[in-house]
């Protein structure tokens, strides 16, 4: 593959131990870029086509990128046709090109998606000679979702793949976009990512996720009319803009599922930062303990996760050699990741994949599991 295109680009997936849920609502989030994610090796072509195939979707892809864009296809295509969409906001686009593009691993819960979509920001960036820093990438990057894909995304997921260093915990302040990589501690226990797939896929922008977006501003806005204060425009209402004070003067008076959406967003703030303290003491356990601590929110709180994902958490908390883990990407199918001892993997694979499929046994062809390491975010191999 390398032999036959010129350039070769490799964007990771991404995981999320704590702050799930928040970036929407410009919390703090914290990240690792894995070592395994989407391959896309291209050629520049000069009359501004492209032209891309795939070893992991069905079909080619074909437009041209000096032409104005066209509506979403319903396809694999539309992360291509995206990244045109919020580059030609920016710059001129004149020169495209042909390439093929592949995942290493199956689709579901790991940003694929934007993982894609920043390959595709920084092949055309490259063809057209445009200079980008890795925060513009991933800012392109998430416009892009929002504005032409239809998911009302944070920044989380293009920071991480963008941004990520190897053996760095990435800690993301996504109402400022200040960010800090922090190195790992050099007494913390050696660790190993683990990634348990369920065997579902799932598409962000038909689960519940844009609904869940929706409730959150809600809450705030619930908060807000209580305290007679003046509201602005739903889209320009977060909850990092309400003090947690209002929140629990408030949270008797609001429906339930809006106080616990809140309730979600305020403690897992909390664990944000705990989480961080945790990371650079070398305190692996703490960190797993906070990273489980967020999958219970996100189930009771927040309110997602599948059965099949709840049941490979369930089976995730009492599997020795597992530190900690949760839901990955919004929990709506999808997979689960965790902090694994790398001396203990085997058996790990072997305990929770017995206790999945003893619950679910007709996903046994398409459950997996994975042992992943960070990796730095973005680039070109040269």
């Amino acid at each position: 593959m390398a032999d036959t295109f010129t350039y070769h680009l490799f964007s990771p997936y991404r995981i999320c131990p704590v702050g799930a849920h928040v970036d929407h609502q410009h919390g703090l989030v914290t990240g690792f870029a894995l070592d395994k994610g989407v391959d896309l090796w291209f050629d520049i072509t000069d009359d501004g086509s492209v032209d891309l195939r795939s070893e992991s979707f069905e079909g080619e892809v074909r437009f041209n990128l000096t032409e104005p864009s066209l509506v979403r296809q319903g396809n694999w295509g539309d992360y291509a046709r995206g990244a045109k969409y919020a580059l030609r906001k920016r710059f001129e686009l004149h020169r495209g090109i042909r390439g093929m593009l592949k995942g290493s691993l199956p689709v579901g819960g790991l940003s694929s998606s934007a993982a894609v979509l920043i390959a595709y920001v920084m092949a055309f960036a490259r063809a057209n000679d445009i200079s980008l820093t890795k925060m513009e990438v991933a800012k392109i990057a998430s416009e892009a979702e929002r504005e032409y894909i239809g998911l009302n995304n944070g920044l989380l997921d293009q920071a991480c793949i963008a941004l990520g260093r190897k053996n760095e915990l990435l800690m993301l302040d996504c109402d400022t976009n200040d960010y800090r990589l922090i190195p790992r501690n050099p007494q913390m226990p050696d660790f190993r990512l683990a990634i348990f797939f369920s065997g579902l896929t799932r598409s962000l922008v038909n689960s519940d996720y844009n609904l869940r977006v929706g409730e959150c501003k809600t809450a705030a806005w619930n908060m807000l009319a209580y305290a007679n204060m003046p509201l602005k425009s739903f889209d320009k209402t977060f909850l990092r803009d309400i003090p947690r004070e209002l929140y629990d003067a408030t949270r008797e008076r609001m429906p339930a599922r809006f106080a616990r959406r809140a309730e979600h967003f305020y403690s897992e703030y909390k664990r944000v930062r705990q989480a961080v303290t945790a990371w650079e003491t070398g305190d692996l356990e703490w960190f797993g303990r906070l990273s489980f601590e967020s999958c219970e929110s996100s189930i009771h709180n927040y309110e997602c996760g599948s059965p099949e994902l709840i049941s490979i958490y369930n089976a995730m908390r009492t599997t020795k050699g597992i530190y900690g883990g949760r839901f990955s990407g919004a929990g709506f199918k999808g997979a689960c990741i965790a902090l694994v001892d790398p001396l203990q993997e085997e058996q790990i694979r072997a305990q929770v994949t017995e206790k999945y499929l003893a619950e679910f046994p007709q996903y046994k062809k398409t459950f997996e599991v994975f042992f992943c390491m960070s990796e730095d975010g973005a680039r070109f191999i040269e």
